[in-house]
C-alpha cells in the first residue's frame, strides 16, 4: 500500500465516525452518518465509499480464512492481511469516537483478534483498550466480549509457551491484568491469567538470588493461590508447593549488628 493511499484511508476512516455520538448504554455504538448523507445527498461521500470498500475487503478476507484448514496457514494469512487494515485502524483510533456502523465497524475488533493470533500483543492491547473504552461490541462470530478474548487468548499463549519451557513476556501479562482487573470476567478465564503470571514470576524468582528473589516468589505464590481459588482444576498445586519450598529455603535476614549496637548504646 502506497503512502498516499495510507494517508487517504486514515483520513477517510476518521471522517466516517467524526460525527458519531458517544456509544449508547449497553455497548451499542451510534450509527455514523457522513455530512453529505446527512444532508440528503444521493451520491455517497468518499468516506461512505471507503467504508464500503473496507467492509468488502474484510468480507473477502474472512471468506479466505474460512477456506484455510491449517492453523499455521491461517496465522500466516492474517499476518499478510493485517497491513492492509493498518491505515484504516489508525484513522479510527485517531478520531477516538467509536468504530462507526456496518461491516466497517468490525475492522478494529477483528484486527485485535488477529493481532493476538500473530503474537503482536502490544498492538492488540492498544486496540483492546480502545474497544473497551468505547464499549464496542465484538462481531457475533467471536461469541465473547473483547476483555474475555484478550485475557483468555493471551493467557493461553503464555501457558502454552510455559508448558514448552519457554518464557513469556511478564510485562504483557501484567498489562492485561491491569487493563481488565476491574471488569466482571468469568472466574475460569481470570484463573488462566493468574496462573500465567504466577508461573512466569515463579520461574524468574527461582533464578534470582535469595534477597532479590523472595518478593518475586511471594508474588508468584499469591497469584498461583488466587488462580487455585478461582478455579480448582487450573493445575497449579505443584507450583504452589514449589513456591512454598523455595520461600522456606530462603534464610531469614540476619539482624544488623549496627542496629543492635546502637540499641545498646542508647540503653
Amino acid at each position: 500500500m502506497s503512502l498516499a493511499r495510507r494517508h487517504r484511508e486514515r483520513i477517510l476512516a476518521a471522517q466516517t465516525i467524526s460525527a458519531a455520538a458517544a456509544p449508547a448504554h449497553g455497548g451499542a455504538t451510534a450509527p455514523a452518518v457522513s455530512p453529505l448523507r446527512a444532508a440528503g445527498a444521493a451520491k455517497p461521500s468518499p468516506a461512505d465509499i471507503a467504508a464500503r470498500q473496507i467492509g468488502l475487503r474484510l468480507t473477502h478476507d474472512l471468506r479466505r480464512l474460512k477456506e484455510i484448514r491449517s492453523i499455521d496457514a491461517k496465522v500466516a494469512a492474517k499476518r499478510e492481511m493485517l497491513p492492509e487494515y493498518r491505515a484504516w485502524v489508525q484513522g479510527i483510533i485517531a478520531a477516538d469516537a467509536g468504530v462507526g456502523a456496518g461491516l466497517a465497524a468490525e475492522v478494529v475488533p477483528t484486527c485485535m483478534v488477529w493481532l493476538i493470533d500473530v503474537g503482536d500483543y502490544d498492538a492488540a492491547i492498544t486496540l483492546a483498550e480502545f474497544i473497551m473504552r468505547h464499549r464496542v461490541a465484538m462481531p457475533s462470530r467471536y461469541q465473547r466480549d473483547a476483555a474475555t478474548i484478550l485475557i483468555e487468548e493471551i493467557a493461553d499463549a503464555a501457558i502454552k509457551a510455559q508448558g514448552a519451557n519457554e518464557s513469556f513476556s511478564l510485562a504483557t501479562l501484567e498489562q492485561v491484568a491491569d487493563l481488565t482487573g476491574h471488569l466482571d470476567i468469568h472466574d475460569q478465564v481470570r484463573a488462566k491469567l493468574m496462573k500465567a503470571i504466577g508461573v512466569e514470576q515463579l520461574d524468574r524468582g527461582a533464578d534470582m538470588a535469595a534477597k532479590e528473589g523472595k518478593p518475586v516468589l511471594q508474588q508468584a505464590l499469591a497469584r498461583l493461590t488466587e488462580a487455585q481459588r478461582l478455579h480448582d482444576r487450573i493445575s497449579v498445586k505443584d507450583r504452589i508447593k514449589r513456591a512454598g519450598k523455595l520461600l522456606a529455603a530462603i534464610p531469614a535476614a540476619a539482624p544488623d549488628p549496627n542496629t543492635e549496637q546502637g540499641g545498646d548504646n542508647a540503653a
